[in-house]
């Protein structure tokens, strides 16, 4: 398995690496980031809280064992979503989050 670094930087002062996201080695780049992207966002639960269901709403669908978070949880409610500006490192090369897909930063 490979990893992709999730690292929150577009609300921040400083780069804040939030997740390790584990994708599977035949993944091609922008297929593992959108993959890191999905699995890092509040859609249906959320995803830095890593419990399958959650008290008083029930299951959380944006649970994924594939996620390590690596920051604190923001009172206790869990991490934003990953968002445009912040970015992603993968195979030792960085990606900004753009308005549509990833854009490699020099």
């Amino acid at each position: 398995m490979k990893q992709v670094a999730v690292i929150h930087t577009a609300f921040e002062e400083q780069p804040n690496t939030v997740a390790f996201v584990e994708v599977q080695d035949d993944m091609e780049v922008m297929e593992a980031l959108e993959y890191a992207y999905r699995w890092t966002n509040n859609v249906m639960g959320s995803w830095s809280i890593k419990e399958k269901y959650l008290d008083g709403v029930g299951k959380n669908g944006d649970y994924n064992p594939d996620v390590t978070v690596m920051a604190p949880l923001v009172d206790g409610m869990g991490l934003r979503s990953t968002s445009m500006g912040d970015q992603m490192l993968f195979e030792g090369k960085k990606y900004k989050v753009a308005m549509l897909g990833f854009e490699e930063v020099a």
